[in-house]
Formats: C-alpha cells, structure tokens, sequence
C-alpha cells in the first residue's frame, strides 16, 4: 500500500545546506518532506507517484527575492519565466514600486509609475489588474484567490504608500511631515502582521515614469526611513529592501541605511551593480556591508552573477533608435518588414541623422553605450569580448557606433538582439560577479522576473548561474550554488520552512539532469493582457520542478498542476503558537 504522496528515487541529493551530495530517496506526505534516505525499508515504502531521480540532482526549489511579479501574479497562474528555471518562491514588491495600498483616484499614477520604472506596458496593466483592494491587506486577500505555479511572498512598496498618505506632495516630493510618518508607521506595522515580508523603497534617479517624473520616495528623509522601518519593528517582522543611486555621497547614503537598521532591529537588503560611470563605488559598499555584518547587523548586498543586460532589437521594446522620428514612423510595421525598410539606403541615413534621446521614452536611454553593445547570438553570449563591441568594431571598420548597432539590428530580418552590458562590466568580464559570488554575505538575484518584460530577461540567472560557474568554469561547486539559490536566499526573506532537502521542511524541489541543464535564446510573445509582448527562453534539464509535493513541470512542460499560494510572513506569536 502507497504510504507516500510522491517519493523521488535514487537521486544524488544537494541538499541546500552547502553539504556535500549524497545518494538518497525523498518521500513526500502532506506538501511536505517526510524522510529523506532509503525507503525501500521501513514502515513507509511505496509512492502514490513516483519519480526516478538516479544519475540526477535532486535539490531544493529555488528562492528569487527581487522579483516585480505584483501585477502579472493578479491575473496569471503562470509565473514565467520563473518558474521554467526552477524557481518555486518568489519575493515581489521590491524597488518601492507596487499597487498597494491605493486609493481609486491614484490607480493611473501607480500604473504610470511602474510603466516607466520596470517597463510593463501601462495599456496590459490597465486591461489585467482587477483593483479589488485598496489597503495592502485587501491586496494579499486578492492575491490570495488565485492558484499558481509558484509560491509568492510581498513587499510593501513605498511609492504607494506614500501616494497613498501624501497625495501630490508624494509626487511634488515634498518631505513628509510628523503626521505623514506616523500614518506610514501604522500602514507599514498593518501590512507585515497582515503577511507582507517587509518594505522596500527606491533612490534611484533611473527610476522614473514615461513622463520622465522620478519615483515619489526618490528624496524620502532618514525621518520618514525610520519611521516606516520602526513599523516593521511594531509589528515584529519585515526586512527592508533598498535600492539607491548612492548620490551625492555613497558613503553617507549607506550610512542612513544603516541607522535605520540600528533605529529598527530590522534586517535590510540592497541592489548592488556597478555603473560603469562610477565602476569602483560597489567596492566601497560591500565593504560598508562586510563591516555591518562584523558588528552584528544584517545589511546584505544582493546582486547578479552576470552583467544585467538590455536586449536590444527590433522585436523587443526598445532599441538605440526607438526614439528617432523616422523609426517612429515605422515602428508599428512587423519585424521583418520594419527590417527591410531599414535597409533602404535613404531610410538608414534618414534615422541615423536623428537625435534618438530627443524622442524617446526610455528611463534608461541615458545609460546605452556603444561600448558595451554586442552580437547577443544563439545560443546567447553573455561573456562578450571587449574587442566585438560596437565601438570596437567601428574602430577597426572606419565607421561610426551607432552604424554598426544599425546594421546589427537588421540582420536576419530584424529577429536578431543586441545585447548590452548594462551594468558591472565595466572590465569587460565578469570579475566583479566573481568576487561577490566568493562573498558569503552577497546574496544571489536580482533577475527582476515579471519586470523589463520586452527588453530585459535575466530571471533566468538561476539555470545560468549552475550551468556557467559551477559546469563550465568549475569555480564553484554544485552544493555551495545550489547553497547561493535556496537555504541563503530563504533565510535571508524570512522563509525559515524551505531551501532545505530535511524531513519536515516543504516540498519544493527540482529535479536536475546536470549534463542537459541550459537555456535557449530568448524570443518574443504576445500573451500578456491587451497583446502586450514579453522575452521568454525555453529551458532543458530539468526533469521535474515540484511544488509542496506537486509536480508542476516535467522536462520543462508545465502539467497543469497550481499548487502556489500567496505565502504570509510568519508573525512571533504565531511562531510561538505553532
């Protein structure tokens, strides 16, 4: 008689602790780890559902903390393209920007506000989100009615929350007044006892509206910081998550960070890239976060194991000429035939005589460089050579950057991307990524899955990461980045009952064929709300993805299978009740 919901056999188990693999059978009962070992004796032996596992990996689900699922997880049961890398848990809500709490009159500014900062198309948001809610706890009850393939964690986002208590003074960015800061107090104390997982908030200059208006927490003073995080600590729980530009002083910046921290009790995480306009400062910051984690306070860096990268193309949302008023004038034909007309000798003059910038839309058009512009290719390159830049290529060429990019974009009838290294390439290789993955107090992400959704996908970085430091270059071993992608970052969002393959903890696992692990080149749909398009990647090599001991992908297909659910952080007193 089957005594197990579901047991995977054989597999060579990295257990998410950093210990070293061991051949071992798992068996399931309940959503949850029941043993771990050789279960062919004992009481308990048959599986209702049984997966053959021997020669593979088998690991724990992988734990995404900075992700912007916010919108797509209202009308979506599908989390992609994080849940094709084996992802099982993701954290939203990160950068300050989100949709709750919002009052019926503010819902355009919020939309407008994450339109230009993580580059969802406002007419897919206006089509796909429901608004039955206006607190943040109305918000999670919405999220809580929907069933997915992945498990989701909130964030209670700034932005919002200041619109919501300062209405145009958020947007004016006045300072928030004594009166101001309390509200945000109670708001941010009702949202982590109602299950947020904490609050985040953005600095940085890059984070604008289409308009070009800045994020309203853009100038938020260490008062009104305090203030939210004290509600945090009202409450008993929450991490803080920050990103800045680190301007004008990145040393003071840190600095408040940290005596918000020390006000508060509260952990906090911070985005950390390097801009190639200031490529040393990340040296400082991880320096600032090592000696606050020597004094006892946890101020982690989260970062990227590659570049973040923009794929530019015709195809996608954005390209170095999107702005120009001649493409404008093409831009709506198809791609191939947008290609074609670009390759008219007047209409190539035509657009590579215009200002870009003057036109565009873009938030970060001030950051494209030539320099840093590639062939992306198939399969996708992105370890470029400084030599096969775009201005290398039109040293040696005799002609100009932005003809080379040009010609790019339109070979293979436009299908083809440029990929540019939009930050921490500065070198040209990846030394940077390198030194923080040897960092014990870096923790892995920044993918930003469900965000930058026709120009950006690195929420795949999980697959990249296994398959490029751990089977190509061999820096690493398996159980030290399967470590990096569960118990580090579950321990780091509060999640303290999964990232580990141990008896009692939940059921996400993967099944993994190391020698098949890999992604293909990305490729463009059109299936979000209203027709909007986004970047998606097919996967191989995983045999199997499972989600409190559902099987929810078998050799990168999903079975239909939702057993997501909107995770709420755990509060002391129900720690102390259970």
């Amino acid at each position: 008689m089957a005594e197990y919901d579901l047991v995977i056999r054989g597999g060579t188990i990295v257990d998410g602790t950093g210990a070293a693999p061991r051949e071992a059978d798992v068996g399931i009962v309940g959503g949850r780890i029941a043993a771990v070992g050789d279960l062919k004796v004992g009481p308990l032996k048959a599986g209702v559902e049984e997966i053959d596992a021997r020669g593979k990996l088998v690991t724990p689900g992988f734990v995404d903390i900075h992700t912007h699922y916010d919108a797509q997880a209202v009308w979506d049961s599908h989390l992609a393209p994080s849940s094709h890398h084996g992802v099982t848990t993701a954290v939203m809500g990160n950068c300050g920007v989100g949709f709750a709490p919002c009052k019926p009159a503010d819902r355009e500014r919020l939309i407008e506000l994450m339109e230009g900062v993580e580059d969802i198309p406002g007419a897919v948001m206006h089509e796909g989100l429901t608004w039955e809610w206006e607190s943040f706890p109305e918000y999670l009850q919405a999220l809580e009615r929907k069933e997915r393939d992945i498990d989701i964690c909130a964030l209670l986002p700034h932005a919002a929350v200041r619109v919501y208590v300062m209405g145009d003074r958020a947007i004016a960015l006045e300072n928030a007044n004594q009166a101001d800061i309390a509200q945000m107090r109670e708001i941010a104390r009702d949202a982590v006892q109602a299950g947020a997982f904490g609050f985040s908030t953005s600095r940085s200059l890059s984070h604008k509206t289409l308009k070009g208006d800045p994020t309203p927490t853009l100038r938020a003073q260490e008062e009104e910081l305090r203030g939210i995080a004290l509600g945090m600590k009202d409450a008993g729980s929450g991490m803080l998550e920050m990103v800045s530009e680190w301007l004008p002083d990145h040393h003071e910046e840190f600095a408040i960070l940290r005596r918000v921290v020390e006000a508060s009790g509260r952990p906090a995480v911070f985005t950390l890239t390097q801009r190639h306009s200031r490529p040393d400062v990340w040296k400082d910051l991880l320096a600032h976060a090592d000696k606050a984690a020597a004094d006892g306070l946890s101020i982690r860096p989260v970062a990227a194991p590659r570049a973040i990268g923009m794929l530019l193309g015709l195809a996608g949302s954005q390209n170095p000429f999107s702005g120009c008023p001649t493409y404008k004038s093409i831009a709506h034909l198809p791609v191939a035939e947008r290609a074609r007309r670009m390759a008219e000798p007047e209409v190539r003059k035509a657009i590579l005589s215009e200002d870009p910038k003057k036109g565009s839309t873009f938030p970060l058009f001030h950051r494209l460089n030539f320099d840093f512009m590639f062939r992306f290719g198939d399969p996708p390159n992105y370890t470029p050579k400084t030599e096969d830049s775009a201005s290398a290529h039109a040293a040696r060429e005799g002609r100009t950057p932005p003809e080379v990019a040009y010609d790019w974009l339109i070979e293979d009838e436009g299908a083809t991307f440029i990929y540019m290294a939009l930050s921490n390439y500065h070198s040209g290789d990846l030394s940077m990524s390198e030194r923080l993955l040897d960092n014990r107090n870096v923790i892995m992400g920044l993918g930003d899955g469900g965000a930058h959704v026709a120009f950006i996908l690195d929420a795949g970085y999980q697959t990249w990461l296994l398959t490029h430091w751990g089977r190509k270059e061999k820096r690493w071993g398996i159980p030290e980045l399967v470590r990096r992608l569960t118990s580090d970052t579950a321990q780091a969002a509060g999640l303290h009952d999964r990232g580990v393959i141990a008896a009692g903890k939940k059921a996400d696992l993967n099944v993994i064929d190391w020698d098949r692990l890999g992604a293909d080149a990305p490729y463009i749909v059109s299936d979000l709300p209203a027709g909007g398009k986004r970047l998606m990647q097919k996967v191989h090599g995983y045999d199997a993805t499972i989600v409190s001991g559902a099987v929810t992908f078998r050799n990168g297909e999903a079975t239909g299978r939702l057993p997501g659910r909107l995770v709420r952080a755990a509060q002391p007193d129900r720690l102390a009740a259970d």
